[in-house]
């Protein structure tokens, strides 16, 4: 259990600002991650990152020879938007920048909005996906990243540490992907700093295969076994997914422990599948066995192998110096600070553009919708959390909080003259950028969309407009999720509550809004049955059934919340 913290709340802030104060000689801190101090000639920038409670990744392994950067988000959820494109800024060394990570949804949709936004002034931004997890699809594409996130990043910083272009270094990092695979398991569940309870439990006697590095159980679970079935469970698996073309039979391991492994375990552990993988005339170069990417206090270990041509090999060699990785022979002498005129860079502060009085004045009901929100979203965190952990990683009561909390404090900021388009847009990008994961840029960009849809300089607003907002809010989540009715997610909720909200819009919102939220209510419920296609539960479906989406259940929340509001409000305004 995570026992060191203040408030959980700021663990993932608190625990970043020992780590730069500690490696202060080598990496500096910017808003929303670390940054590598720089040397030698300029490079392609290899930015990774995602969400807290991995290290050594994602933060441990900025150094020469590595990774440029890495965006540093709350535990166990995607970094937002705007903080890859802070920490992208940072890093750039005018050769363009790589975003790399794994294969998660917030992270997918939080990297590409900050990678368009640098293409947009002009900074060449590529991605590389690591998909190296067999257990969690057949489908290599659909895979997602776990301790080949280690593989794929020391190819591409070395590819740049070595003056590569951004064409070489992104070529070198999707040849290192498709060359790795891995596979997990995990003998205990990770607790998240402040819980009493881990996000799951492994049966006494009993391990967790297919296990995931954001506190997702297994596939399925299986008696435990000996080091020798372990590695022999291991390697099969791991070989039996090997590349379709591999370059020949030697491979680049990394034996990973989750987090309380210990180390002597590994040790143990390693020389069993180092036996087996020579039987099966493998040749092993360097490998690595320890912490790499770990999953809090998770109990479990994962193998992974990455099959070596000649440029892989010189890659997987090449020197570095991270906090946390280091292979001798990178000069360190002439690591420097940023220049004061590097430092210096800051944007000017945007002002809120002119506003109607009637834009004013919804400005104020959006603001008190928001802290209607807020109550309803911290008196359910618990139970939103307990929920998602079934088939997910726990995480979605304290994001939403998190998201709400910055909303309404960015809601807040606003100056007095603000309209209800500036003070949503405010409040959306606040939700995103503290919020992260999936469902913070979700509703970031929705609060964003609905509050563009009504603009700031109508002189009134109808309840046509508001349900032309609401289309909005749930066309923007519609169009970066990807997702649709039935696949178990918020939408599910919210589709039907807009369906409805259009077809009662006639007899007024006062009626049509808490109408429409039942139905949303309903229709969160019925997801019970349902089982995932997208997203982190995908690969725990059969898990998932029974429980309803706590995405579909949050919106339902809020939907009916803000109707009895609504209703609140018609009532008083009648008796006046």
């Amino acid at each position: 259990m995570t026992k060191i913290f203040n408030d959980p709340a700021e663990f993932a802030e608190d625990q970043l600002a020992g780590f730069l104060d500690l490696y202060a000689d080598r990496v500096r801190g910017v808003p929303g991650g670390v940054v590598s101090l720089r040397s030698g000639d300029p490079q392609v920038a290899v930015v990774i990152g995602g969400g807290s409670g991995h290290y050594p990744a994602f933060c441990g392994t900025v150094g020469p020879g590595f990774a440029t950067g890495a965006v540093v988000g709350n535990i166990f959820t995607s970094p937002s938007a705007a903080q890859a494109y802070s920490v992208a800024k940072a890093a750039d060394q005018g050769r363009g920048v790589i975003f790399s990570f794994g294969n998660y949804a917030g992270d997918t949709m939080n990297f590409g909005i900050a990678a368009e936004r640098l293409r947009a002034e002009g900074i060449d931004a590529r991605i590389v996906i690591v998909t190296d997890d067999v257990a969690s699809a057949d489908e290599a594409e659909k895979r997602r990243g776990i301790a080949g996130d280690f593989s794929v990043f020391k190819v591409m910083g070395a590819a740049a540490a070595a003056g590569k272009d951004i064409d070489e270094v992104e070529r070198l990092g999707r040849k290192a992907n498709d060359a790795t695979r891995s596979f997990g398991v995990a003998f205990s569940g990770c607790t998240m700093p402040g819980a009493d309870e881990p996000l799951f439990t492994v049966a006494e006697g009993k391990v967790g295969l297919g296990l995931g590095i954001h506190g997702e159980p297994g596939i399925r679970d299986e008696p435990l076994m000996s080091a020798d079935e372990l590695a022999e469970l291991f390697v099969d698996k791991v070989l039996a997914n090997r590349p379709d073309d591999p370059a020949g039979d030697t491979v680049a391991p990394i034996l990973n422990g989750l987090g309380t492994t210990k180390y002597e375990e590994l040790f143990l552990l390693w020389g069993r599948i180092a036996a087996l993988l020579a039987e099966k005339g493998i040749t092993v170069v360097q490998p690595e066995v320890g912490e790499l990417v770990t999953s809090l206090d998770m109990g479990g270990c994962s193998l992974t192998l990455m099959w070596l041509d000649d440029e892989l090999d010189e890659a997987w060699r090449a020197d570095a110096y991270t906090p946390a990785y280091r292979k001798l022979g990178v000069g360190i002498a002439d690591l420097r600070p940023p220049s004061q005129g590097e430092l210096a860079e800051e944007a000017a502060e945007q002002q809120a553009p002119e506003a109607t009085e009637a834009a004013r004045a919804a400005a104020g009901t959006a603001r008190t919708a928001l802290q209607t929100m807020q109550q309803v979203l911290h008196d359910a965190e618990s139970e939103l959390g307990r929920i998602d952990a079934v088939a997910g990683d726990g995480d979605h009561g304290r994001g939403m909080v998190k998201g709400i909390d910055a909303a309404v404090k960015a809601a807040d900021a606003v100056s007095d003259g603000a309209g209800v388009a500036w003070t949503l847009r405010r409040a959306g990008q606040a939700w995103a950028e503290y919020a992260g994961g999936t469902s913070g840029v979700l509703w970031g960009a929705a609060l964003e969309a609905f509050g563009t849809s009504l603009t700031d300089d109508a002189e009134a607003y109808s309840d046509a407009d508001v349900v032309a907002a609401t289309r909005a809010f749930a066309d923007a989540i519609s169009q970066l999720g990807g997702a649709k009715l039935g696949d178990k997610t918020l939408l599910d909720a919210l589709l039907p509550f807009v369906d409805t909200l259009q077809e009662k819009q006639n007899e007024g919102l006062a009626v049509a809004w808490p109408a429409a939220a039942r139905v949303a209510d309903e229709q969160a419920k019925t997801t019970a049955e349902l089982r995932p296609q997208v997203g982190r539960a995908r690969p725990l479906a059969e898990k998932s059934v029974g429980t309803p989406d706590a995405g579909a259940t949050s919106m339902a929340l809020l939907l009916v919340a803000l109707g009895d509001q609504l209703n609140d409000t018609s009532h008083r305004k009648e008796q006046r």
